[in-house]
């Protein structure tokens, strides 16, 4: 409705690409037009790789739309079926692989062959009567494949493998298999010779036809949603290998008049190993986003939904708070997403559900991003076990490491802890027990996006950085992501610091008779002088472990922080009149500070970052406030008396 608050009415899109083109967000200006789109618009690049929820489906729907690719196009998408029948074909006297190229090969001819077909009636005047297109309109009908027949690709597949693996009627051509093949040496040779035929018949047809990517766009057959028949078996992998092969030598053979683009999600093509695999890095091409291409699709989806000019202002400053945390809204969302669309789609509609749908708001709230943030990591580290179940099903088992800790994890720690969970490990996935050794289930964790590495004063995860997790890093950190989710939330396991006093007269102002007007500075006010000089020794200390990831260095300065907040709450010559036992006091934060120093020195954390100096400065202090509360003032080397 016209007259509903503008915050009702913003919607950024469908997290699926399939819905999105359906509903019309993703055709209507809230499609990002990226490099990879124009690679795979161009033709200069066949292979299309990016994890799930990158947009490879959605590049793919909008080549499909009118808006995209200017020629024909032909999408495959097999199912289970069809996937099935791919990885059981097999021909004997050729390996895994290259039969499956075959079967491959063989479905990408005959969805040539049918557009030629249909193609030459409508786009060649008389083109239908030339005789390479009336062998082909033969060929197709000879074996079940003729145009608008329909059929479901399974289906299609069986009958083609059958024919392959026995014998494909070829008279359209001019060949009688049972004759002119029979000398072929075993059923893979006799399967390529018959597929060489047909190949080279729909070859004819497009150079009889003038098709040559010069008169008329040519022809863009892509295939997507592989992960969907893909196992992490053998056979499996033969089949995308196939896949490959099929694509390389078709894109030969048809020259210009044919274009593929396989989208392949990143952790299939990665497992990959074939002799051949080198020959394809000037083919892919690997969909990446920055923070800023995120706020880019954010902006257009959000104005495609809203049916109006709106502003990036608007939206991050009217719509949104601008702030979280004391964080800036594009950073504290972005930053919290694994890097693509599917996610940030996610977590900005939650947002707007959780201010419109739950509370009737007409903007969003602070409150709202953060409830909304603790259901969407709760949902990503579910989806992440998901997304590898195939791959790693053991993934799930590995997230108790890190739960209800710091976020920063050092290799030390992570060595202990994996070691008292490895027997369990072994025991439930014996199937992955070579993988599953410490730097096994680093480069896992590393890999799916759940652990970042610390390089330099960067921490740097899956995506950013295609190096893996090199054996003298030693310090993680988990992806923000997925935080909330574990009670990860702050960087290190420090034992927090509880003020020992909160007493209302403290807080309010209301000190005891005598307090007030006191100009000299007694005992008590001298010890918790001392105790705030300790403080700040402290963070400057910190301050110059500029070796130190930053978080870590916020989260002991949080904590010390909260100590000198305290004592500075404590105004002069008040501390008797409120209750306060200094020298107590004192011993008390002694035995705080002891205990940092000891998680500090066993964080695991490497020299060089400037630990042990702050562990150093942080006992130094400790024994200075122990000297001080444990006799007169003047204990602590001060000649001053009380």
């Amino acid at each position: 409705m016209v007259d509903e608050p503008l915050l009702a009415r913003l919607h950024f899109g469908r997290e699926d690409a399939e819905r999105d083109v359906t509903e019309g967000l993703l055709l209507r200006g809230g499609f990002l037009s990226n490099a990879a789109y124009r690679g795979a618009l161009s033709g200069r690049k066949m292979l299309i790789i990016g994890r799930k929820g990158s947009g490879k489906s959605a590049i793919c729907m909008r080549l499909m739309s009118d808006a995209g690719h200017a020629g024909g196009k032909v999408l495959v998408t097999p199912d289970e079926a069809a996937g099935e029948e791919i990885r059981r074909f097999e021909l004997q006297g050729l390996p895994g692989d290259s039969a499956k190229a075959l079967i491959w090969r063989y479905v990408f001819a005959v969805h040539a062959a049918r557009y030629l077909v249909d193609h030459a009636k409508g786009a060649h005047d008389g083109g239908h009567r030339t005789d390479s297109v009336k062998a082909l309109g033969r060929f197709l009908k000879q074996n079940g494949e003729a145009p608008g027949g329909g059929g479901r690709l399974v289906e299609r597949l069986a009958q083609g493998a059958r024919g392959l693996q026995t014998s494909l009627s070829l008279e359209a051509f001019g060949v009688k298999a049972s004759v002119d093949l029979a000398q072929s040496p075993s059923e893979g040779a006799r399967a390529a010779r018959q597929l060489e035929i047909v190949e080279l018949g729909v070859a004819q047809a497009f150079a009889d036809l003038g098709c040559d990517g010069v008169v008329h766009p040519p022809l863009l057959l892509m295939v997507d949603q592989l992960e969907q028949v893909w196992s992490a078996e053998p056979d499996s992998n033969s089949m995308v290998i196939g896949l490959l092969l099929a694509a390389k030598h078709a894109a030969s053979l048809y020259g210009r008049s044919l274009r593929f683009l396989l989208f392949l999600r990143a952790d299939i093509y990665d497992s990959l190993s074939f002799g051949e695999g080198d020959k394809f890095h000037g083919d892919e091409l690997r969909i990446a986003w920055t923070e800023q291409a995120l706020r880019d699709l954010a902006l257009a989806r959000a104005q495609a939904s809203v049916g109006e000019e709106l502003t990036e202002e608007q939206l991050w400053k009217e719509l949104f708070p601008q702030t979280v945390g004391g964080e800036e809204i594009t950073g504290h969302l972005f930053g919290r997403c694994l890097p693509r669309p599917r996610d940030a789609i996610q977590f900005l509609n939650l947002c707007q559900e959780k201010a419109w749908l739950d509370h009737e708001r007409d903007r969003i709230t602070e409150a709202d991003v953060t409830q909304a943030g603790r259901q969407f990591s709760e949902w990503k580290l579910k989806d992440l076990t998901s997304e590898y179940l195939v791959a790693h099903p053991f993934l799930r088992n590995l997230f108790p490491l890190f739960q209800n800790t710091g976020y920063v994890v050092t290799r030390a720690a992570l060595t202990r802890r994996f070691e008292a969970a490895a027997e369990t490990l072994h025991h439930d996935f014996p199937a992955y027990a070579n993988a599953l050794t410490l730097p096994g289930v680093i480069d896992v964790l590393f890999g799916a996006g759940f652990l970042g590495v610390r390089r330099g004063n960067d921490v740097v995860y899956a995506g950013e950085d295609r190096l893996p997790v090199q054996p003298h890093e030693t310090e993680f950190q988990v992806h923000p992501c997925f935080r909330a989710a574990l009670g990860a939330t702050t960087a290190f396991d420090l034992r927090r610091y509880e003020p020992q006093y909160v007493d209302a007269r403290v807080s309010s102002g209301n000190f005891g008779s005598g307090a007030a007007g006191s100009s000299s500075l007694n005992r008590d006010d001298r010890l918790l002088m001392q105790l705030a000089r300790s403080c700040h020794s402290i963070l400057a200390q910190v301050g110059r472990a500029v070796g130190l990831t930053r978080d870590i260095r916020d989260e002991i300065t949080v904590q010390i922080s909260r100590l000198l907040d305290e004592v500075n709450g404590i105004p002069p010559g008040a501390a008797s009149s409120v209750g306060v036992d200094v020298d107590d006091y004192l011993l008390t934060t002694a035995h705080y500070l002891t205990g940092l120093a000891a998680q500090l020195r066993a964080s695991g954390l490497e020299e060089s970052t400037g630990i042990g100096e702050v562990a150093g400065r942080v006992e130094e202090e400790e024994r200075r406030l122990r000297r001080s509360a444990g006799g007169s003032y003047g204990s602590s080397g001060s000649s001053n008396g009380p």
